[in-house]
């Protein structure tokens, strides 16, 4: 079991458990450090932070992860050490949300075409304050019988190739770089192996200010992960790491502390956030 895990999704996006839940299963875990990533969202830091205040020998990383548009699928920045009070990114990610929002609207009509009756309202409450997802989709087709996991979800109907998925509104992989870095955060490519031809994005973003790369990931393999140290040593960056936890699926999903991330990763991310943190972190 590893002592830390840095990419961790709840009720502020995606997520089953709410921001004090996790607090609380992760210091129950043995974790000592997590980063709360919800996706376009940082709507639960700062319950996360004061559920933490309960548990001294853990420490909550203020994160985000971003999603943004690359040909034939999607790019993922995860951003730590946040000023996630900061108005612009605030702004932005209120963007990003409301274009999920439509694109929910979007993935029921469709599903409705296709005799799959969901009730929107239903989805809502579902969804209920959180930055709203397919996830949400998934689980209102469960309630509903049409799927029995919510893997089959995204496999018949909302992944990419599903013939109710709609696109959204995103932000290049750069201008999302540039806007954590504006919020004096720490720019990571998520899960590079969801990417084409990975090492050339590496290389772009690495070049806009990207200061490292997820090589330690829920279900990559040893070879995986040693092709991705490699690119970050090769290209001068951190390696960060962590399970994507959502909490959607028990029976399946790899538990929060499931992803060995070595603690050296970490302490280097703390490290430079100490650096360059205005006002210094602590």
């Amino acid at each position: 079991m590893s002592k830390a895990d840095l990419h961790i999704h709840s009720t502020a996006s995606d997520g089953r458990f709410t921001p004090e839940e996790i607090v609380r299963k992760a210091a129950g875990l043995g974790l000592t450090v997590i980063a709360l990533t919800d996706h376009d969202s940082v709507d639960g830091i700062d319950t996360a932070l004061r559920a933490a205040r309960a548990f001294p020998g853990l420490r909550v990383i203020p994160a985000v992860e971003i999603n943004t548009d690359v040909p034939h699928g999607e790019a993922h920045i995860l951003g730590y050490f946040i000023d996630y009070n900061s108005r612009e990114l605030q702004d932005t990610l209120q963007r990003l949300r409301q274009s999920r929002e439509g694109r929910a609207r979007g993935m029921v009509t469709k599903l409705n075409d296709l005799g799959i009756h969901l009730d929107w309202q239903r989805v809502q409450e579902i969804s209920g304050d959180s930055s709203m997802g397919r996830p949400h989709i998934a689980q209102a087709l469960l309630e509903k019988g049409y799927i029995t996991s919510f893997k089959e979800a995204f496999d018949k109907y909302i992944g990419r190739e599903g013939p109710a998925y709609v696109e959204r509104e995103k932000i290049t992989q750069v201008e999302t770089v540039e806007l954590i870095l504006r919020a004096n955060g720490l720019p990571v490519l998520a899960h590079p192996f969801t990417i084409d031809d990975p090492e050339a994005m590496i290389i772009k973003l690495k070049a806009a200010g990207m200061i490292g790369i997820e090589a330690y990931y829920k279900n990559y393999t040893a070879e995986e992960t040693r092709t991705l140290v490699g690119w970050a040593d090769k290209h001068h960056l951190l390696t960060s790491g962590g399970t994507d936890y959502h909490g959607l699926d028990e029976s399946i999903e790899v538990m929060m502390g499931g992803t060995e991330v070595p603690m050296e990763s970490v302490e280097r991310i703390i490290d430079l956030a100490k650096q360059s943190a205005r006002p210094p972190i602590l």
